[in-house]
């Protein structure tokens, strides 16, 4: 990954929108930015980490408004995706497919936080959906790898 694609990535992982202000896409990095919040407000996400960091699980999962917070990794990625996209450089084949991989896996995630399992004891809905996404990630990443090995 280029220099800039990296300095794009890294700003959409900030705040989703950053990426595509810098890419000089105002109206649509305005859309992301007022996506995250109104996901963010909606679903609670914020009182939801600050239990989950103090380990209040259990307080962390009755606070959180998971119609709302579904949304949020399929909003994060695709904003962080589309951020890479437009960035200067060429996009290899399949570099969609971490991102696609991530938002789903993170999404399941969070579904499966309200389960009544060791991981939602420990986890709850902000660690497990992390959790998730990063192993999305790496099986994106994995599968990538190997169908460019196979495809070049």
């Amino acid at each position: 990954m280029n220099e800039d694609k990296l300095q794009k990535l890294l700003w959409s992982i900030a705040i989703p929108g950053f990426g595509q202000l810098l890419n000089r896409k105002i109206f649509k990095g305005i859309i992301f930015i007022f996506l995250e919040f109104l996901i963010n407000y909606n679903s609670n996400l914020n009182a939801s980490i600050m239990l989950s960091f103090n380990g209040k699980v259990n307080e962390a999962i009755e606070v959180t408004n998971y119609q709302w917070l579904l949304f949020y990794p399929c909003v994060y990625v695709f904003a962080m995706w589309d951020a890479v996209r437009e960035a200067k450089g060429e996009n290899p084949p399949f570099y969609y497919l971490p991102f696609v991989l991530g938002a789903y896996l993170g999404t399941v995630g969070i579904i499966y936080s309200r389960s009544l399992t060791i991981f939602t004891i420990l986890l709850g809905p902000v660690f497990l959906g992390i959790i998730f996404f990063i192993f999305g990630i790496f099986l994106g990443n994995s599968i990538r790898y190997i169908l460019n090995k196979k495809h070049f």
